[in-house]
């Protein structure tokens, strides 16, 4: 089963930076795409980038130019670098990978950002 730890969440003024972590189990990247979404209060979760197998990521347009997704795969982390934060930013934010043959999807515990005005 995959495990997956994220980390470096916390409390930043708007316009501050922060760079959250996952951690997978070994081998985990394997045929998976790798996700970060987040989830604020009385909203649905959404996505906020991802990397596919070819190593080709997407971006909310809401992050686009702000937020950069990363993996190393030799250390089976996955690196989410957050840049000009906004409040509207404040969210929890989850780690998630998706096989791409079974579609089994594994989540992270989250990691709480909140940004102040």
């Amino acid at each position: 089963q995959v495990q997956l730890a994220e980390s470096g969440g916390g409390f930043v003024q708007a316009g501050g930076s922060l760079t959250l972590s996952c951690a997978a189990s070994r081998g985990a990247f394997h045929n998976r795409v790798i996700g970060w979404y987040r989830q604020a209060p009385g909203k649905q979760r959404e996505l906020v980038a991802r990397i596919r197998l070819d190593g080709n990521t997407d971006y909310a347009d809401s992050v686009k130019g702000r937020f950069t997704i990363s993996r190393d795969n030799a250390k089976d982390t996955v690196h989410l670098q957050m840049n000009s934060l906004k409040p509207e930013d404040t969210a929890e934010y989850y780690c998630n990978l998706i096989d791409i043959w079974s579609g089994q999807a594994d989540w992270g515990q989250g990691t709480q950002v909140t940004v102040s005005a």
